[in-house]
């Protein structure tokens, strides 16, 4: 089984690659090829990967190529995991915002509209060539903003492109953890859409847990998300938000601590990431051993600002190790051998949720098996959220409706209408900054 990830040389691959080599089930992945266009961090995540497979006699077989479509022909599985515009990309995204006062993030407001806009022209590039070169192969997408481009990939393969976010899994397993169950047990139920969902339950042997979660202070601030949002604020809302909601109840803390920062997020993984590269390079060194260094810092330090203005301390040890890798692996493996299992991904709503449309990609839980991912029947969301959902999805629209004509003056209006920019006059300043900064925005007329 051939399996290709785009975005190859990118950081993370080692923690995909990692967990194929785990996998010694029957129906494999037997051969990995990743696709980069810059052969120089190509050659140092491959260095990591080799080592990763040293000893182990029945590794996948793993090649490199800057050749898009010589990547995807047969392939059976593609991991689509780039960044367009790089991370210099990033901190330019955050540095305009910010300048305005704004939100930069890579997914949330101005700075994930700019990432969209960035990207969405190469992913449907890239999902016109898997529909000609490999008609077969199931796509699975990590690139942000996860669910706007699944969407706008969804226009040219269907449902056989599904969105993955390790987010909702990591909230689901700290509320399970902190009530005393199995999250291997539990379901959760969640609804939204990409990094903008909430936990309304928490089943464990068929009863909701999570009332008796939010009837407890102290144990309701005892997590991540409780010291994060804060007690009195999640009992409101009778429900766990995601965390990146943050950034949205508490949005003028959030940029306060962003703009007060040594440096942004972006800023400081391009950093990071430049001195690992040079590093992996240089063959006197183990590659692997730099590659454990760099994400155990960057792990740490994810969502630091934020944490810092709610006073909420340092990440929890169990949260350190990632898990998006393990996502994209049970959902390959459910497609691949038919095993059912239950999963949050990003998905086509179809008639999930009543205030979208049936192409809208949302966040929920899904059944896996052969067919695909099948979103499972859920409640209604309560009015504030679906007012948020609907005003976001709205945006996502007008990104790809200017992805799609090129339009500078639709550009505007998804700027404009997205709840954390404030102001018309500061929207046209923002796509002025970003066509300014970023090359792959010269479309834009």
């Amino acid at each position: 089984m051939k399996l290709t990830i785009l975005g190859g040389g990118g950081f993370r691959v080692p923690l995909v690659y990692g967990a194929l080599l785990a996998d010694h089930a029957e129906g494999r992945v037997t051969e990995v090829v990743l696709h980069d266009l810059d052969d120089r961090r190509l050659y140092a995540v491959g260095r990591v990967l080799d080592e990763q497979a040293a000893g182990i006699p029945d590794a996948p077989r793993m090649s490199v190529t800057t050749d898009l479509d010589e990547a995807l022909a047969g392939a059976d599985f593609v991991f689509s995991a780039i960044r367009v515009g790089g991370l210099e990309g990033r901190a330019e995204d955050e540095r305009v915002a910010l300048a305005e006062g704004v939100l930069g993030q890579e997914t949330v407001g101005a700075g994930g509209i700019a990432y969209g806009l960035r990207t969405v022209p190469v992913a449907v590039d890239i999902a016109r060539r898997v529909a000609r070169l490999a008609p077969d192969a199931w796509v699975i997408n990590f690139t942000n903003p996860a669910g706007l481009v699944t969407e706008a990939m969804s226009r040219h393969l269907g449902d056989r492109v599904i969105g993955i976010c390790d987010s909702p899994v990591g909230l689901g397993r700290r509320i399970a953890r902190v009530l005393g169950a199995d999250p291997r047990q539990a379901f959760v139920d969640y609804v939204g859409l990409n990094h903008l969902g909430w936990v309304r339950g928490l089943r464990v042997a068929g009863r909701d847990e999570l009332p008796r979660l939010l009837a407890d202070p102290a144990l309701l601030g005892s997590f991540e998300e409780g010291r994060l949002f804060g007690v009195d604020w999640l009992q409101s809302l009778g429900a766990i938000p995601n965390e990146y909601l943050h950034y949205y109840y508490f949005n003028r803390e959030a940029v306060h601590a962003y703009q007060q920062a040594e440096q942004t997020r972006g800023a400081f993984l391009r950093d990071q990431q430049a001195r690992f590269y040079d590093e992996a390079l240089r063959t006197d060194r183990s590659a692997l051993q730099a590659w454990d260094r760099t994400r155990a810092e960057r792990e740490a330090t994810y969502m630091a600002e934020n944490r810092e203005s709610a006073d909420a301390g340092e990440r929890e040890a169990d949260d350190l190790s990632g898990g998006y890798e393990k996502v994209a692996l049970a959902l390959m493996r459910a497609v691949a051998r038919d095993e059912r299992t239950t999963l949050i991904l990003n998905v086509r709503n179809g008639n999930t949720l009543s205030a979208l449309d049936g192409d809208a990609v949302i966040e929920v839980p899904c059944l896996v098996d052969a067919g695909g991912a099948h979103p499972l029947a859920v409640a209604p969301l309560p009015g504030h959220a679906t007012g948020l959902v609907c005003s976001v999805k709205a945006v996502e629209r007008e990104v790809l409706a200017a992805a799609e004509s090129g339009s500078r003056q639709t550009a505007v209006k998804a700027f404009a209408l997205h709840p954390l920019v404030d102001s018309v006059t500061v929207a046209r300043r923002l796509v002025e900054g970003y066509t300014e900064v970023h090359p792959g925005l010269a479309y834009l007329k």
